[in-house]
């Protein structure tokens, strides 16, 4: 039961870290598919939310370090409950602080890169944005 609960708290924890550093692109994705913006406009909006144009060169940086600082809290919070509150603590589990943040880390960086630069150019190049160009095979 302990380790179900572990799983599904880390799923949140790399979840909301990679929908909030992707959102330089998810919203042009979300709003092409609810039919809210046209894609022209959405492409518009991708292009200055990632490469930082007309002032927004603060949105992408700022985004990726939001989503540091949610894993970096989430497991702050995860050890807590777990009774790792203090330095002696950490210092007499420090293997298995080391291994499970490392391993949270790694598996939300590639949630990451997985999800932004495959799952949403994919989903974005279907519903007509020009994203061909962004696939990281055709390089």
């Amino acid at each position: 039961m302990e380790e179900n609960n572990d799983v599904k708290s880390f799923i949140k924890l790399i979840s909301t870290s990679t929908i909030i550093a992707s959102m330089c692109c998810l919203p042009s994705v979300v709003l092409v598919l609810f039919g809210l913006a046209s894609v022209s406009s959405a492409a518009a909006l991708s292009d200055t939310l990632y490469w930082g144009g007309e002032g927004y060169e603060w949105f992408r940086p700022t985004m990726l370090a939001v989503a540091s600082l949610s894993v970096i809290i989430g497991l702050v919070i995860y050890f807590r409950t777990r009774g790792i509150c203090s330095f002696d603590d950490v210092k007499r589990q420090r293997r298995k602080v080391i291994n499970t943040s490392l391993l949270i880390i790694i598996i939300a960086y590639l949630s990451y890169l997985l999800f932004n630069y495959v799952i949403l150019t994919e989903i974005g190049i279907l519903l007509g944005l020009e994203w061909e160009s962004s696939r990281f095979w055709n390089k």
